[in-house]
């Protein structure tokens, strides 16, 4: 999946709805969104997206379709769907958002490099969107302090 994820190419079309700079911090979130994926793919679950500017990325890489398709085959060995809130569809119950935020947090901890800073957690705040969305520090602290303490992290 990193092999995937570090070759994949970001076309203009990806930063279409996306205006927010440095694009290169922005380009750093999608990419290690896109690893959290691959970790939360394992178990089946639903994470959080932490971030308006890298969903907007996102929706532009899908919008990609072949591009987007091929990676997914690359990266996951199959394609990852999006589920945006309110969508319904998929079956089965949908867990908080806060619930699913806290599972890309865990999710963070399987994919990270090591000494690795995460971006996602305040991206928006750092490149100046409107309303950020994001996950307060003290909760990836304490969601990393449990895992440590699990013997996961």
């Amino acid at each position: 999946m990193q092999r995937a994820v570090d070759a994949l190419e970001l076309p203009e079309a990806v930063f279409k709805t996306c205006p927010w700079q440095p694009r290169d911090r922005v380009d750093a979130g999608l990419r290690q969104w896109l690893r959290c994926c691959g970790a939360a793919m394992r178990d089946g679950r639903r994470i959080g997206m932490p971030s308006h500017a890298v969903d907007e990325a996102w929706h532009g890489l899908i919008l990609c379709t072949g591009r987007y398709a091929r990676f997914c085959e690359d990266a996951y060995g199959r394609f990852l769907h999006h589920f945006p809130e309110g969508d319904g569809f998929g079956g089965g119950t949908v867990d908080s958002m806060t619930d699913q935020l806290g599972r890309t947090v865990v999710a963070w901890t399987l994919v990270a490099r090591p000494d690795e800073h995460c971006v996602l957690w305040d991206l928006d705040a750092t490149v100046g969107v409107e309303q950020p969305w994001g996950v307060p520090r003290a909760r990836v602290t304490a969601i990393e302090s449990t895992l440590r303490d699990l013997g996961v992290h």
